[in-house]
């Protein structure tokens, strides 16, 4: 989840909100890779969630990795909550999944080193109180009541929300996990051409990074559950958005979606005020009845922004948001397989020729059937599996095209981070397959055997 916004003063007129997205337009040689992951950690004798207090915690974790590794402590209301260092910080998921936002990086490379760096850092503090760590799309047999909230107040205010416009919030906020990419934009125009590759391929990476068979203790009949859930948290601020496949979509159309998102707070002052449910319209004309007679400024529109969930998100970037928390090659992957769709441009045309025939209505069955049947899923006709080797292939060439070798230049380009897809390509199965296969094979139908076989 995203850390609040800061600077910024009152919003006056409609152009600052745009003006803010458009600000984000760099050129190609400023573009930069950001990855976050999330994942679970656990007590290793019972192998239940951790809690925020105690010898095995949250809390425990986040004061070892600042005492052991020169991280800076971020807090609120006296509880440390987060980290930072080096422009990546560590963060909180609401049921206290660990999350590392990391710094803007050129190459995968260096994406790849910034994950080991931080998996070691995770283990060695983790490995001393007796905890581990497991990188999964959904809390495999964990119920609600077990997972502590973690004690941020905008969780506190969306936990409170969550039953209101949804059947599944509390579920995504405690019990599952993501990896997701933010990759730039050069233009408007080059905004919108990624945004539209980004929601029609969401799909393809749901299917390939499908990592989420398991719920409370058993199969539950989908390759992503997480994904599943992420289909019944609050239609208001979720989905395929079928607008940016419009004319005339850009920044300015953006800007009308996110004001028609209902508001979940207003930061102030180290607090989170309760504005749930509310218009960021009526903020603009100082009517919010959270802050009477206040006017919104840049910053609450920052935070705003990071309030709307679909599957593909514009801030002073793009988020690809469609996968899975995965193991460690897979966590490489991700970035890999985007960065080689996005940031070439003959990659971004082919792959915008992949799927620009696909309409409103496919693209939201791709979605359903990738969370049930991952690579397996067949839509009006069209093959994920195909569709799949096609995306990674596409990826495989953008990557080549960028050439940027790695290792000292003893690696000539990225596209060896694709080779977990490619493996999946070949076989036709997925993490979650390959799980599944271990449960009715040798597990025996004994879940516990995940942690041990499968932790960071």
């Amino acid at each position: 989840m995203s850390i609040p916004q800061s600077g910024g003063g009152p919003i006056t007129s409609y152009d600052q909100m745009v003006g803010y997205l458009a600000s984000g337009c760099k050129p190609k040689e400023d573009w930069r890779i950001g990855t976050e992951h999330e994942k679970f950690g656990y007590c290793k004798d019972t192998l239940l969630p951790l809690p925020y207090e105690g010898d095995r915690s949250i809390r425990a974790m986040l004061e070892g990795l600042r005492d052991t590794f020169g991280w800076a402590p971020v807090s609120e209301d006296g509880k440390i909550i987060g980290l930072e260092k080096d422009g990546a910080n560590v963060s909180l998921e609401p049921g206290g999944a660990l999350e590392l936002s990391g710094a803007p990086l050129e190459t995968i490379h260096e994406t790849c080193d910034e994950v080991n760096v931080h998996l070691r850092e995770v283990k060695e503090v983790a490995d001393r109180i007796g905890v581990g760590f497991i990188g999964l799309g959904a809390a495999p047999i964990w119920t609600h009541e077990q997972m502590d909230l973690m004690p941020k107040g905008r969780y506190k205010l969306m936990n409170d929300y969550m039953t209101k416009v949804g059947t599944m919030g509390r579920v995504m906020m405690r019990r599952t996990c993501t990896v997701q990419v933010n990759l730039d934009f050069g233009s408007e125009a080059d905004m919108v051409q990624k945004m539209r590759v980004a929601l029609a391929l969401q799909p393809v990476a749901t299917a390939l990074f499908a990592n989420s068979p398991f719920f409370e203790g058993k199969p539950n009949g989908h390759k992503s559950w997480r994904s599943r859930v992420w289909r019944d948290l609050d239609a208001a601020r979720t989905g395929m958005l079928p607008f940016v496949f419009e004319e005339g979509f850009g920044f300015e159309r953006w800007v009308e979606y996110a004001l028609d998102v209902p508001m979940y707070f207003v930061y102030r002052d180290g607090r989170y005020i309760d504005a749930l449910g509310l218009s960021f319209r009526d903020f603009l004309k100082g009517e919010l009845s959270a802050l009477p007679g206040e006017v919104a400024t840049l910053s609450d529109w920052a935070d705003h922004l990071t309030t709307a969930f679909p599957e593909a998100r514009v801030k002073k970037y793009i988020e690809m948001r469609g996968a899975d928390g995965g193991p460690w090659r897979r966590l490489c992957a991700l970035p890999a397989f985007w960065v080689g769709l996005m940031y070439d441009q003959t990659a971004l045309d082919a792959a915008w020729d992949l799927v620009k025939g696909f309409d409103a209505e496919t693209r939201d069955a791709l979605r359903v059937a990738a969370s049930v049947d991952g690579l397996q899923a067949k839509v009006n006709g069209i093959s994920m599996h195909d569709l799949a080797r096609e995306a990674v292939a596409i990826s495989q060439s953008g990557l080549a095209a960028r050439a940027r070798p790695g290792a000292g230049g003893m690696v000539p380009d990225e596209t060896h981070f694709l080779n977990a897809l490619h493996e999946s390509i070949e076989t036709g199965k997925t993490s979650a397959d390959e799980l599944l296969d271990r449960y009715h094979g040798d597990w025996n139908g004994d879940l516990t055997r995940i942690y041990d076989e499968y932790s960071y």
